[in-house]
């Protein structure tokens, strides 16, 4: 008997909009969510990047990985649980902590494509372009899983780098970076992709531009570029008259790219535009004369309480970001990120015990 129980379907509600839907047997909180179309804040899906967290307000849940590799003391502290990894044991009730009525509601399609295009950008970071066979309606920000048909590599998440109204949300541009040892990324990245059939998944994801009239603070470190060019090639369309600082952290001065993009786009900008590019790991001797160090070294004298904070990049970058920006009273609820996770952010959390996903 305990068993059956145990089967049954788990309801859950939405504390934010006062939404029920139900959980299958085994099934987490988001995907139930995303089954049933009820818009949820979320983006990599696996519990590593803390997107889709909520407050459990009543009820108990099984979680299948450790959220505190994700969540801070407080937030453990406060109750609150990553939706993608916790399965219902019981009916629950759920608190969005940054709900936002307006996020991106499209419909989740797979759509076939050809590569149609492809662009050296730097020694590991190629620009993909994919023309599809139907329109795919998203909001600048998102992202898609690409799959290349007639090859055993599974799929994988890349931002799109253009807007919808780009060739009509027929033709999608990615920025994909290699990895070495990656199941994919390696075969994007090779000149021998072009022709090649693939299958998208999308859009998905909650990174997009919130309506306001702040600063924007916008974050980038390596591929991270692509779904912040997106974003800003919309606010172009959208006549956006919002002052703008995009910083761009690389290792080197091989590892830039887009400038001639950027410079294009500080140039159509309605309001001020400041791009600073950091380096890292640039030899001393070198005709570098911008800026060197870790790219949230940059952040202060560019933020403000008042400013809205959008990142993108490697996991380490968007936490010690994240962690400086709130140094300058910038609130949580004003800072919105997409993390970025490869095969070796896989091997390095899996041997701590946590399952992750490999996105190359």
């Amino acid at each position: 008997m305990l068993s059956l129980f145990r089967k049954k379907p788990k309801n859950i509600t939405l504390a934010s909009t006062g939404q029920q839907f139900v959980a299958a047997p085994g099934e987490t909180i988001l995907q139930a969510a995303l089954r049933e179309g009820i818009r949820f804040p979320h983006s990599c899906r696996v519990g590593g990047c803390a997107a889709c967290k909520c407050q459990l307000e009543d009820g108990k849940v099984k979680e299948l990985t450790e959220s505190a590799y994700v969540l801070s003391g407080d937030d453990l502290d406060n109750n609150y649980i990553l939706a993608c990894q916790s399965v219902p044991k019981t009916d629950v009730k759920i608190g969005l902590p940054h709900w936002d009525a307006r996020s991106p509601s499209h419909d989740i399609r797979h759509i076939l494509g050809q590569v149609i295009q492809h662009q050296v950008l730097t020694h590991d970071i190629s620009a993909v372009t994919i023309r599809l066979e139907a329109p795919l309606d998203f909001t600048a920000g998102q992202y898609a899983n690409i799959r290349l048909l007639g090859c055993d590599a599974p799929a994988r998440s890349y931002s799109f780098a253009n807007t919808q109204q780009s060739a009509k949300g027929l033709e999608l541009e990615f920025y994909v970076r290699r990895v070495d040892g990656g199941a994919l990324s390696p075969l994007l990245t090779s000149q021998q992709v072009l022709g090649e059939a693939v299958e998208i998944e999308g859009p998905l994801g909650d990174f997009w531009l919130r309506p306001d009239d702040t600063p924007i603070l916008a974050i980038a470190g390596g591929s991270g570029l692509a779904p912040l060019i997106s974003l800003l090639r919309q606010g172009i369309v959208d006549g956006c008259q919002r002052p703008v600082t995009l910083l761009f952290g690389a290792r080197q001065q091989r590892d830039l790219y887009a400038m001639e993009e950027i410079q294009r786009l500080s140039e159509q900008w309605q309001a001020p535009f400041e791009f600073v590019p950091v380096l890292s790991h640039e030899a001393e001797e070198s005709s570098w004369s911008g800026y060197r160090g870790l790219v949230t070294e940059a952040i202060e004298g560019r933020i403000g309480g008042d400013t809205q904070v959008y990142l993108c990049g490697p996991a380490p970058m968007i936490d010690a970001a994240i962690a400086e920006c709130q140094k300058f009273s910038v609130r949580p609820s004003q800072i919105f990120f997409d993390k970025f996770l490869d095969s070796r952010d896989l091997a390095a959390t899996q041997s701590a015990g946590r399952k992750m996903p490999a996105f190359a």
